[in-house]
């Protein structure tokens, strides 16, 4: 079996990781949620007058406050709600476990050992041309 095949049944297996399902969950909930696909559909038409009024010739500066102050209070609404908190967490432990599973990978490709590599400490990008050291 080649590694190409090996990471497909490690990405069936991350499917079934407790963070992966909850933050699917949370997609689903969010999906199911009118209110709040209503606030989105708000902000996005907000945020579409906004930059129409924005892109004018000359665009109405008080005009442009008032759409400007209207999308910020849906997004802070929206991101406020009980469903976007949820999703948001279960977003960033996924993110992390996938910062994780970037710094195994890095780890193996420098010819270092792979099974030696801990959860990175803080914003970990995979990338270990930022790194300042994780093992």
């Amino acid at each position: 079996m080649d590694c190409i095949d090996l990471f497909k049944k490690a990405a069936v297996a991350l499917q079934t990781d407790p963070r992966y399902l909850e933050l699917d969950a949370a997609r689903r909930q969010n999906d199911m949620d009118e209110e709040l696909q209503n606030l989105i559909g708000e902000f996005n038409l907000a945020r579409l007058d906004l930059n129409n009024e924005a892109g004018k010739a000359e665009p109405d500066a008080a005009r442009t406050a008032e759409l400007n102050q209207r999308v910020n209070d849906l997004y802070t609404q929206i991101m406020a709600s009980e469903g976007m908190v949820r999703y948001n967490t279960a977003k960033s432990e996924c993110e992390a476990l996938i910062s994780h599973i970037d710094a195994i990978i890095n780890t193996a490709m420098n010819g270092g050992d792979p099974m030696t590599v801990n959860p990175p400490a803080g914003g970990c990008t995979g990338s270990c041309a930022t790194c300042g050291g994780c093992h």
